[in-house]
C-alpha cells in the first residue's frame, strides 16, 4: 500500500519547480515562457505552476503545502486488498458490463473473500482509480469512434476556418433587412483570431478575403482545416493553397467535434451578438468595427482555459515559432481567379458586367482573364502569343466617336492604285493579242475556191 507524502516534502518539491520564476528582472513574457518550460519538463500543467507561484507569493512556503481532506480509514482494509482489486479488475475485463455487486458475489462464491467483508462502494472507488469504473467501461464499450482532443505545438501550424450566421441588418434594397455572415480563421495552437469579418453573402469570395487577410497579417500557415461546405470545396481554394504550399484539410462529415476550437469561438461570438442586439446598427462597416474592437480588447486578452490560463494574445506573441510571410506579388498571383473570354471588335472583353481594354491585336481571339474579385478596376490578360499584361476598365468619355489608332502591324498600307483593276486590265490585253494571231479557216476556203 502506498504511503502519502508528507506536506513538507510536497511543498519542497513545488518550491524547486518555481525557483526559476522568483529571479529578479523577469518581465511578463519571460515568466510565461519559463512556466511553459517548467510544465513541459516536469510533467505538470501550466495552470499548476501558476497556482504554486501564486500560493508562494501569497503565503510563502506554507502556501505550497497540500491541503488534505479527511482521508478514509485505510487500516480497515484486508491485508491482501491489492490482490483482491486485481481479481476484480480481471472480472470486469472479462465482462465490461458486470456490476460491482456481481463481482463481489463471484469472489464470495469462490471463497476469495468472506461474505460481507467487502463493501460495494469501497471496491467501486478502487476500480475507478484503476480506470475500470462503470462509467469508464461504458466509454470503452460504446460503439463508434472516439475523437481525441488535439492541439498543434506552435502558432501558424494550422488555421481553422468556418462561416457563422450573423444578425439581420437594413442593408437590402430600400433598407430591407438582410442577414449577414461571419467568416473567421483562428490559430489552432493559440486560439488567436487571425482574421474575422462579417459579409453580406456567403460566397467563395468571402473565404478568399478572410484567408488573404490572415496570411498578409500573420503569415502563411502550414495547413488550414475547414468543413465540407461548397465555399471550401471550390477549385479556386484548392489552386490557391497549392500555389502557396498550404495543405487543405477537411473535417470528417457529420463530426463537428473535429472543429471544436472554431466552434468554441463561434459560441463566444454569440455573447458579442447579444450585445449587438441592444444597438441599432445600420451598416456592415459599423458591425465590423465593433467586432474588431471586441476581438482585440476582450477576446484576445481574456484568459483561456484551454491555454492553461493565459490569453490568446499572450500565447500567440510568446510563441517561439517565427512567422512566415510571403511576397506580395506571389500572394496576389495565388489568389487570382481565372476565366475565358473572346475579345470583341473594339479590342475589349466583357467581364462581370464591365468592359476591359485588351487591345486591338487580340481582336477575335480567346484570352484567359485572371482577376481579383475584390479589385474590379483591372484584370490580367493572358494569351500564348503575348506577354501577360494588365487591362484596365474601359472609361467611356464624352466623345464616343473617338477611335483608338491601330497597332503598326495592323495599320493600312498606302497604295498607288488598284492592283485588282490593274490585274483585270492586264488579263484583258493578253486575251486580245491571242485573238489577233488566231487562224481564220473561212478565209482559207475562199482562197482555195478561186484557184
Amino acid at each position: 500500500m502506498k504511503t502519502q507524502s508528507k506536506p513538507e516534502d510536497v511543498a519542497a518539491k513545488r518550491m524547486l519547480l518555481i525557483m526559476p520564476l522568483l529571479e529578479d528582472g523577469l518581465d511578463h513574457s519571460m515568466i510565461v515562457e519559463l512556466k511553459k518550460k517548467i510544465a513541459e519538463q516536469n510533467g505538470v500543467s501550466y495552470r499548476s505552476v501558476s497556482r504554486y507561484l501564486y500560493a508562494f507569493k501569497k503565503s510563502g512556503f506554507e502556501g505550497l503545502k497540500p491541503r488534505f481532506s479527511n482521508t478514509r480509514n485505510q487500516s480497515s482494509l484486508m491485508e491482501n486488498f491489492d490482490e483482491i482489486v486485481d481479481i476484480a479488475v480481471e472480472l470486469r475485463r472479462e465482462c465490461p458490463t458486470r456490476s460491482v455487486r456481481d463481482i463481489i458475489k463471484i469472489m464470495e462464491l469462490e471463497n476469495l473473500i468472506e461474505a460481507g467483508t467487502l463493501r460495494r462502494s469501497t471496491l467501486q472507488r478502487h476500480l475507478h482509480a484503476r480506470g475500470f469504473g462503470s462509467k469508464q467501461m461504458k466509454i470503452y464499450t460504446k460503439k463508434g469512434s472516439a475523437s481525441r482532443r488535439f492541439q498543434k505545438n506552435h502558432r501558424c501550424m494550422l488555421y481553422q476556418g468556418d462561416i457563422k450566421y450573423g444578425p439581420y441588418l437594413p442593408i437590402g434594397k430600400n433598407g430591407a433587412k438582410k442577414q449577414v455572415y461571419l467568416s473567421a480563421f483562428i490559430d489552432d495552437a493559440t486560439r488567436f483570431v487571425v482574421s474575422a469579418k462579417f459579409y453580406e453573402n456567403q460566397k467563395v469570395e468571402i473565404i478568399e478575403d478572410t484567408l488573404r487577410s490572415a496570411i498578409m497579417s500573420y503569415g502563411k500557415p502550414d495547413a488550414i482545416y475547414v468543413d465540407n461546405g461548397k465555399q471550401y470545396r471550390s477549385e479556386w481554394l484548392k489552386r490557391a493553397c497549392t500555389r502557396l504550399g498550404i495543405k487543405l484539410l477537411f473535417a470528417k462529415p457529420y463530426h463537428p467535434e473535429g472543429k471544436g476550437k472554431i466552434e468554441a469561438f463561434n459560441r463566444r461570438v454569440d455573447s458579442f451578438l447579444s450585445e449587438v442586439a441592444l444597438m441599432n446598427m445600420t451598416s456592415l462597416d459599423e458591425l465590423n468595427h465593433y467586432l474588431q474592437l471586441w476581438i482585440s480588447n476582450h477576446y484576445h486578452k481574456t484568459e483561456h482555459y484551454g491555454l492553461g490560463g493565459i490569453s490568446p494574445e499572450t500565447a500567440f506573441k510568446t510563441d517561439s515559432r517565427p512567422l512566415k510571410f510571403i511576397d506580395m506579388a506571389a500572394c496576389t498571383e495565388a489568389f487570382l481567379h481565372t476565366d475565358e473570354r473572346l475579345v470583341d471588335k473594339t479590342g475589349c472583353v466583357s467581364f462581370a458586367g464591365k468592359k476591359y481594354e485588351a487591345g486591338l491585336q487580340l481582336i477575335g481571339r480567346k484570352v484567359e482573364v485572371r482577376y481579383d474579385p475584390s479589385w474590379s478596376h483591372e484584370v490580367e490578360i493572358h494569351h500564348k502569343d503575348f506577354e501577360p499584361f494588365k487591362a484596365k476598365e474601359l472609361e467611356i468619355g464624352e466623345n464616343c466617336g473617338a477611335r483608338a489608332s491601330l497597332p503598326q502591324q495592323l495599320a493600312p498600307v498606302k497604295a498607288d492604285g488598284s492592283r485588282f483593276l490593274e490585274g483585270l486590265n492586264k488579263a484583258n490585253i493578253t486575251n486580245r493579242t491571242k485573238k489577233d494571231i488566231a487562224v481564220v479557216f473561212r478565209k482559207n476556203r475562199e482562197v482555195k475556191e478561186n484557184v
